[in-house]
């Protein structure tokens, strides 16, 4: 079968010789090419080099999610995550969670597990928690100033928040919506919530503002 000269081309190929002389680059990667999806700042960097440049202007927002079914939004979430260069993903519930959505991107972050809702909260210290779902007693996210350091906390696909988890929080937020849906798909009311925090809380300026989408 012939390969399809339409189909998309990812990454860049070998680079050739001779090869600048700086330790974040892979061997692997400048002689056969870097296809991962990632900026053009990052081609042929090492992953641990790619984790220390993130570290050095991550936001303080961290994202938690509540992992009582296998949900396939996680992996969406954390890809999310991902782009706004969150100090840290945590996963509450299950350890083992659906990575396929998340495209990898979890490599680049900081991802955490905890058994439960207090083990999250011990782990935050100081950092309020912030839900995020339409329950009773909400407040419209669009109206709400969220906390430069603060933690969203998102529910499953379904159930929502338990109510241990809105309890916990500090304050829970909802997405105003003008359909017949009485909910948002997981995966992008923490999209939105993301990004709210991002233009409403003054997200800094990262690595990977450089490209937009």
């Amino acid at each position: 079968m012939m390969d399809d000269p339409t189909a998309p081309t990812v990454g860049v190929g070998p680079l050739p010789e001779p090869w600048p002389d700086d330790p974040r680059l892979d061997p692997v990667l400048l002689a056969e090419g870097d296809r991962r999806n990632v900026i053009d700042r990052y081609r042929y960097w090492r992953l641990e080099a790619i984790v220390a440049d993130l570290d050095e202007s991550r936001n303080p927002l961290h994202v938690a999610i509540q992992n009582w079914e296998h949900d396939f939004n996680i992996g969406s979430i954390v890809r999310t995550a991902n782009a706004f260069n969150v100090a840290a993903v945590h996963i509450v519930g299950r350890r083992r969670w659906n990575r396929r959505g998340a495209m990898v991107t979890d490599r680049y972050l900081h991802v955490e597990h905890h058994a439960t809702v207090d083990d999250l909260i011990a782990s935050l210290g100081e950092i309020p928690l912030v839900g995020v779902d339409n329950v009773p007693g909400s407040v419209p996210l669009e109206t709400t100033r969220l906390p430069r350091s603060c933690c969203l906390l998102f529910g499953s696909e379904g159930p929502g928040l338990t109510a241990e988890a809105i309890a916990a929080c500090t304050q829970v937020v909802a997405i105003t919506q003008h359909g017949s849906t009485r909910s948002l798909n997981a995966g992008a009311a923490a999209a939105l919530a993301m990004y709210h925090w991002s233009i409403d809380a003054g997200g800094q300026s990262s690595a990977a503002s450089d490209e937009r989408l």
